[in-house]
């Protein structure tokens, strides 16, 4: 049987139907289901098809390995076992067990929708694919996902690791973002189905991509399928599917003051337009010059326009370098008094003065929570005093 060539890309990506004929898909289906009962991983969710926790796990998992999300999951169901118990829960709660889990507007989301469901559908998971797509933070893969695992609906996935399987699979070299690849690629997702077991089919797919079609050196002789696959025999793993062009780095300095008055220090929650929305900070500003540090009258300018607060005797802690998405951040950190409280006070849910030892409680991005261990372990020398 003829495979699909590597240089006919221009007649796959508009060809109606990409797939060798249907000996070809039941072949492949065959192989990749013998190999996933074999080589399946024991993952929590996988457990059973529970809908609550295949959406859990899916929204986790969006741009997340699954060994970080691994412990991530299991805290987060014990805490919240049901939707009606996320649903109640305190955002800050939620954040809080998100912590580390990075791109935390999914936990904003998730919880959003948790009431949603709850309110609309009874506490009980949606099995209606319009119902599904209409919730925040769910989007036609992570829809595919839940509806195929939990309700062996027949829907496609397509997700980072099925694009690179099924454009080898089709030796699709061009980008893979691009309109015309991304037809082609739901295309191949929806024809390849089974008509029964649809939601092991995915999973198996998702497994064959992340455990053997991995993006550098992918491990093509334990593939199943490799005898089916233009790419391997053609030698075209290496740019197959084309290497993405990282965006140019960043670099952003900030600094971020820890400031004390009677015995508590102050946090200002994140706006919803900001990095890290939701969570809670020491309040931390944009320094002006890329490599200078910033000097005491700056700070202080810059934290009472912040906060309303003015401060005295700004002191440095410590530096800490982190990145997040393209950016490379240097934050310098320092502690401070406030001289006098603000004349105008904003809003509580924006602002509170909380005692170092109430830290733990509230949701902190990483270099926050780093910052807070620091403040705990010196409170004596810098909340000493503080008026």
């Amino acid at each position: 049987m003829r495979l699909p060539s590597a240089t006919n890309r221009a007649v796959q990506v508009t060809e109606q139907h990409p797939w060798p004929g249907g000996d070809w898909r039941s072949r492949f289906r065959r192989k990749l289901l013998v190999w996933y009962r074999r080589h399946a991983r024991e993952l929590a969710w996988r457990r059973d098809r529970d809908p609550y926790r295949v959406w859990v796990s899916e929204i986790m998992l969006q741009q997340t390995q699954v060994v970080t999300v691994e412990p991530y999951f299991e805290r987060f169901i014990d805490a919240f076992p049901t939707i009606r118990a996320l649903a109640t829960a305190k955002e800050d709660s939620v954040l809080r067990l998100w912590e580390g889990l990075g791109y935390y507007r999914r936990a904003r989301q998730l919880h959003r929708a948790a009431k949603i469901i709850a309110a609309e559908h009874g506490g009980q998971f949606p099995d209606d694919p319009d119902a599904v797509r209409r919730l925040p933070g769910v989007g036609r893969y992570t829809a595919g996902a839940i509806l195929s695992i939990a309700f062996d609906r027949p829907e496609p996935i397509l997700e980072a690791n099925t694009v690179r399987l099924f454009s080898r699979l089709l030796a699709c070299r061009g980008d893979t973002r691009r309109a015309a690849a991304q037809r082609l690629l739901w295309h191949a997702a929806e024809t390849v189905l089974p008509a029964r077991g649809v939601g092991r089919f995915n999973q198996a797919l998702m497994e064959l991509g992340s455990q053997v079609c991995r993006p550098r050196e992918p491990d093509c002789p334990k593939c199943p399928v490799m005898e089916l696959c233009p790419t391997h025999r053609d030698g075209l793993q290496a740019s197959v599917p084309a290497v993405r062009s990282n965006p140019p780095t960043e670099q952003v300095r900030e600094a971020a003051v820890v400031i004390t008055r009677r015995g508590r220090v102050l946090l200002v929650r994140r706006g919803d337009h900001e990095r890290w929305a939701g969570l809670w900070e020491f309040p931390r500003v944009p320094c002006d010059r890329a490599e200078d540090p910033i000097t005491a009258a700056e700070l202080i300018a810059k934290i009472h326009q912040r906060t309303g607060v003015v401060i005295q005797r700004p002191r440095s802690l410590t530096t800490f370098r982190h990145g997040v998405t393209r950016f490379r951040i240097t934050l310098e950190c320092f502690a401070a008094t406030a001289a006098k409280a603000p004349r105008q006070r904003r809003a509580a849910a924006e602002q509170k003065w909380v005692r170092a030892v109430e830290l733990a409680d509230y949701p902190l991005s990483s270099t926050g929570r780093k910052l807070s261990r620091l403040v705990e372990q010196m409170s004596r020398s810098i909340l000493n005093g503080s008026e």
